[in-house]
């Protein structure tokens, strides 16, 4: 993987990783790309491939960023690509990405984010959606907060 940017200068290939890229960081890899335009090229990968979340779509609606298109994809996708930072938001998808050093100049930074998925079995439609738009609604701040973007949620 060819490393893609000067040290110290703004990733222009930005990878966010979580378990199963079905719900964290979809979210993320919307939120940049919505912010950032063309500016980041962004993708998004999970140690597995998951499913598509429809509760992630709903949220992220709202916000008037489309993710229907998202398909769930296993991190070892983008092994070749140009990739400047791997942003893991899961613990198992932080040691996917520090594994990826040892063998490519990549920078990673570990945000730990709720499991917007992780609520009991019978918690109703209402409850799900409430954690969703809190996991969506963190990593908007922190995404703003890293690449200095300006912006807000179009609710």
């Amino acid at each position: 993987m060819p490393l893609a940017q000067a040290q110290g200068a703004e990733p222009r290939h930005v990878l966010f990783a979580c378990s199963l890229n079905a719900v964290r960081s979809p979210m993320a890899e919307g939120i940049l790309r919505h912010l950032a335009g063309k500016r980041i090229k962004v993708r998004s990968a999970g140690v597995r491939a998951g499913d598509v979340d429809r509760f992630c779509e709903t949220v992220m609606g709202e916000l008037g960023i489309d993710i229907s298109k998202h398909k769930p994809t296993p991190i070892s996708t983008y092994e070749d690509e140009p990739v400047d930072l791997i942003i893991s938001l899961s613990p198992e998808a932080h040691h996917q990405a520090l594994e990826w050093t040892r063998v490519h100049p990549v920078k990673v930074e570990y945000w730990p984010t709720l499991d917007a998925t992780a609520l009991p079995e019978d918690a109703d439609d209402d409850l799900i959606l409430e954690s969703y738009r809190k996991v969506r609604d963190q990593l908007f701040r922190r995404i703003k907060q890293r690449f200095l973007l300006t912006g807000s949620p179009s609710v």
